[in-house]
């Protein structure tokens, strides 16, 4: 093996302590303090192996290999830092430090690839702070929306003072913009979050697409009342309307199992929350995934009739507004392909997966080729403080990572 197995675990054990809750918890909130710490241990391990680093006006700490052509497409290969407020050790965390391991080792090994390498962390992939992820991926490629600075987190902190607070510099997005045609591929390791390899028993495998996200927000309103004395049929209940979205929400998505087609309510905000006050209004994220766009499509449709139908049922007004719709994406063959001879050079049969979750990747093959590499966690479970991969599978996949950089950079 040629990375370092011992170093890629102390990584982790770093990491793992920076934003920890419980015994194996981790809320590392995007453009936080605990970011900016972890951004730091990061930065040195990659500066400690001779890349340069840098923390853009996004908020994105990127470290750099250079390469013999400087003018040649890069390769960029990373994940996220930031967690979920109730989250593990490894989602995105997996896909930063094993880059860093792998680059560094390149490095170290004294190989000069022929194009630069960029190891990359990207910020907010998590979404939950400002209800708007993907944020440091969109950046680079010029694909922030307006209003995305004066969006709140729960503590009322606009995305615009975090960033300023994180040393960034707004006036600067344009400057640290990937021209077009400047990202050659995109490749990223990820935990699996979810139980296929697991039930396979296979600590490796390959990404063959990813699924389409359709993120939305609604907000129901109707009228608030004292709970003794309004009567059933005049009653204008916005959570009992949220209570049959969320009803529709599970129906629709279910409607075409065992398609991969998946819908979640994951959040509901009621006003004014008295127990003896009939609820006035609901806030509330819904979802959908799938990476067939025909069926999500479909979805959506359905789900907007509901809406209409239940809104109109109680007397209730609504808004529903799109927060992230993007479109699902599928590897390139040709790295799909590198992949797999990296994994058959190690004696690893890696199976081909679709990644229902959605990542930084989905963002990058909007313009360049992409792939992904996924490691076995146990149970399938993430987005939770049980979420677990070994430090044996971790190694394993990163050193399928350092085989395919060093193929796709033509060492």
């Amino acid at each position: 093996m040629n990375i370092n197995p011992s170093r890629l675990q102390h990584y982790f054990e770093v990491s793992s302590g920076i934003g920890k809750i419980g015994e194996t918890g981790m809320c590392r909130p995007a453009h936080s303090a605990l970011e900016k710490e972890m951004f730091m241990h990061a930065k040195g391990w990659m500066e400690a192996a001779g890349l340069t680093v840098r923390i853009d006006s996004f908020g994105n700490l990127i470290g750099r290999l250079a390469g013999k052509n400087p003018d040649a497409p890069i390769l960029m290969t990373g994940s996220h830092l930031d967690t979920q407020p109730y989250g593990g050790r490894f989602d995105g965390i997996s896909g930063v430090l094993c880059a860093i391991e792998a680059v560094c080792t390149i490095a170290e090994q004294g190989i000069v690839p022929e194009t630069n390498i960029d190891v990359i962390a990207f910020a907010d992939e998590e979404s939950w702070r400002f209800n708007k992820g993907l944020f440091g991926s969109r950046g680079i490629l010029g694909k922030l929306e307006p209003g995305e600075l004066q969006r709140t987190d729960k503590d009322g902190i606009t995305r615009e003072q975090a960033l300023r607070d994180f040393g960034c510099d707004i006036t600067r997005f344009k400057d640290d913009e990937y021209a077009p045609g400047t990202i050659g591929s995109f490749l990223e390791l990820h935990i699996e979050q979810g139980p296929v390899l697991e039930k396979l028993n296979k600590p490796v495998g390959i990404v063959s697409g990813i699924a389409g996200p359709l993120l939305l927000s609604l907000s129901l309103k109707g009228m608030a009342g004292h709970a003794g004395s309004v009567p059933m049929p005049l009653r204008k209940d916005a959570l009992l309307g949220a209570s049959k979205v969320v009803v529709a929400v599970n129906e629709i998505a279910s409607q075409f199992t065992p398609a991969p087609t998946v819908g979640t309510v994951g959040t509901l905000d009621v006003f004014p929350s008295s127990r003896n006050i009939i609820p006035e209004s609901v806030r509330m994220t819904i979802e959908f995934r799938d990476i067939d766009m025909g069926r999500r499509n479909t979805c959506e449709s359905q789900l907007r009739e509901a809406i209409a139908a239940i809104a109109q049922q109680h007397n209730l007004t609504y808004e529903l507004t799109v927060d992230t719709d993007i479109k699902s994406s599928y590897c390139a063959d040709w790295i799909k392909d590198t992949i797999r001879e990296s994994c058959q050079e190690l004696g690893l049969d890696a199976p081909e997966l679709v990644s229902g979750p959605f990542h930084d990747a989905l963002v990058m093959s909007e313009t360049c080729d992409y792939g992904m590499i996924f490691v076995r966690c146990k149970d399938g479970i993430s987005h939770n403080p049980l979420e677990y991969a070994s430090y044996e599978d971790l190694a394993l996949g990163c050193e399928v990572l350092y085989q395919t950089i060093l193929k796709m950079v033509n060492v």
